[in-house]
């Protein structure tokens, strides 16, 4: 080339600094994806917690299926196929899993004398346990549960666990290990449980996402990885509560948060098997990044 020319060549080339030109700090955050920080790489579910774990899957939900849970409890979907009351339904998942799991014959559970006292450390005392208290051991064990089945990392339980050599994410660990100890295969009956809500949510033709509410007060609290407009991108922890109602939600703090989540990502509704959870219409959504908006109440 003629350096000669050179200067002549570049002169009606854009300066980089020209106005209208998009920088990189002016491009619109509006798809972030779930930082490396709050997953893992292996999980037990058809689609790996980056892509479950992200905004563009709150947009565009597939279903997702645990594995090897379709196939090694056929038997249990088989009878719900052949039952077309909701009630009855839910009455057969319940016995299902109490026999399944021997839940009312100890002896056959392989309980000792010595391990009587978790005799009642079954799935429904886990939702219920965490009504009262998602920070408790039984909060641990179903963060846990979805760390495992989803790679979705628990970003808070009692403090917000972000250094996992810390003694919060070790007391997390052994809450969660505690919570597990003496148990009958307490993980696969949560594994049962999302399953059934899965297929409740599909053969009621409810697969729409749903709007649903939380009650929050201190912002600042909470991961915000971008913003755009009146949207926030957040980053919820793995299991987090929300309610249908905006008026319930607002008992719980000064600011609603709003999100659209798919019926895919709510592990367990209070409405699918009544008489677990009462009063708070709450739903237990899995995590990951999410765009909301957060109002004033």
């Amino acid at each position: 080339m003629d350096k000669s020319n050179f200067n002549d060549d570049v002169s009606g080339l854009a300066c980089d600094n020209d106005k209208g030109l998009c920088k990189d700090g002016d491009k619109v955050f509006d798809n972030p994806v779930l930082p490396a920080y709050a997953r893992v790489s292996i999980n037990r579910c058809n689609l790996p917690a980056i892509i479950l774990g992200g905004v563009t899957f709150q947009r565009q939900p597939c279903d997702l299926y645990l594995d090897g849970i379709s196939e090694f409890h056929r038997d249990l979907f088989s009878r719900l196929d052949a039952v077309s009351d909701v009630a009855q339904r839910a009455q057969v998942f319940r016995d299902y899993v109490t026999v399944k799991f021997c839940l009312e014959d100890l002896v056959a559970a392989g309980l000792s004398d010595k391990s009587q006292k978790r005799a009642n450390a079954n799935w429904m005392r886990m939702v219920r346990g965490w009504s009262f208290d998602a920070d408790s051991r039984e909060g641990a064990v179903l963060k846990g549960w979805v760390e495992s089945r989803f790679g979705l990392l628990p970003r808070y339980h009692g403090a917000p666990l972000r250094d996992y050599s810390e003694p919060a994410y070790r007391r997390f660990l052994e809450m969660r290990s505690a919570g597990l100890y003496g148990t009958n295969a307490l993980e696969s009956q949560l594994d049962l449980l999302y399953a059934y809500a899965q297929y409740e949510y599909r053969r009621q033709g409810a697969l729409a996402a749903q709007m649903l509410y939380r009650g929050i007060n201190r912002l600042g609290e909470h991961e915000i990885l971008a913003e755009h407009g009146r949207s926030k991108y957040v980053l919820l922890n793995n299991l987090t509560s929300f309610t249908h109602s905006r008026e319930r939600a607002s008992e719980f703090g000064d600011y609603i948060m709003e999100a659209k989540v798919p019926v895919q990502k709510i592990f367990f509704h209070c409405q699918l098997l009544p008489g677990v959870l009462r009063g708070e219409d709450e739903c237990l959504v899995i995590g990951g990044v999410y765009e909301v908006r957060i109002r004033s109440d």
